[in-house]
């Protein structure tokens, strides 16, 4: 199991930024928080176009692609807030969602935001022929109180450029090989006030990590294999030592 710790937004849709300096952080899996293991594996499965299996008491998602994997936690912590980070898909149809138990909180002229059968918001965006690739996961979306600053400090970490359109509220880090897509920072005015349920697990140096500024919640010990820590924001992240 990758991980035990439980914790709308538009897209950038431009081109992957050169890194500024040599990456010293990677992005490895995603980790969601379910109160059903079972039916987050069949809502998830087919709406990021991976495959699901049981994995114990959780689950794992995948598609051969390690960057792709999706590890679900299975948590008796009941949903009780908007999630801090969220994820954005590209859908045939809303309908799809819709008919697999998602339902429409709010329609914008772009996207659609949802929320999955157990509550976990979600934002789709519509794209139909060749553009609706099998992969269906472009973005993460990530509430931030200063969304400039944690694009700064995870563009840093990750040794990319954030990225800003002037009119926007919003900044965002992409490029390959530091992470398979792009991750969107959103101003929001709330602070993040519980753990979140969808977080990220890296490759990286822990030390490293805590020297710019992060968080240790919990060493690896007997029981998990990675450190787990937050972000300026409060965010958690598990980070792996490379193999």
């Amino acid at each position: 199991m990758a991980d035990s710790v439980t914790t709308a937004s538009p897209g950038p849709g431009g081109p992957a930024t050169p890194a500024a300096t040599p990456a010293r952080t990677v992005f490895k899996d995603l980790v969601l928080d379910a109160l059903d293991g079972p039916g987050a594996l069949a809502f998830w499965a087919p709406t990021l176009g991976l495959t699901g299996r049981a994995d114990g008491h959780d689950g794992v998602l995948r598609d051969g692609v390690p960057q792709h994997t999706v590890w679900v936690n299975v948590v008796d912590e009941p949903k009780t807030v908007k999630n801090r980070v969220h994820l954005d898909v590209y859908v045939g149809s809303v309908a799809e969602l819709t008919e697999r138990g998602a339902t429409v909180l709010t329609e914008l002229p772009h996207w659609t935001v949802l929320a999955d059968p157990q509550g976990n918001e979600l934002c789709a965006f519509v794209r139909s022929g060749a553009d609706l690739p099998p992969y269906r996961l472009f973005e993460l979306g990530v509430d931030a109180v200063d969304p400039e600053a944690l694009a700064g400090w995870w563009g840093e970490r990750l040794g990319l450029t954030p990225q800003h359109e002037p009119e926007d509220d919003w900044w965002w880090v992409e490029g390959e090989p530091a992470l398979p897509w792009a991750i969107v920072f959103n101003a929001v005015p709330e602070p993040r006030t519980v753990k979140n349920r969808v977080h990220w697990d890296v490759w990286g140096d822990t030390a490293t990590l805590l020297a710019a500024g992060a968080r240790l919640l919990r060493h690896r010990d007997d029981e998990i294999g990675w450190d787990v820590l937050a972000d300026p924001e409060g965010n958690e992240f598990c980070v792996f030592a490379r193999p």
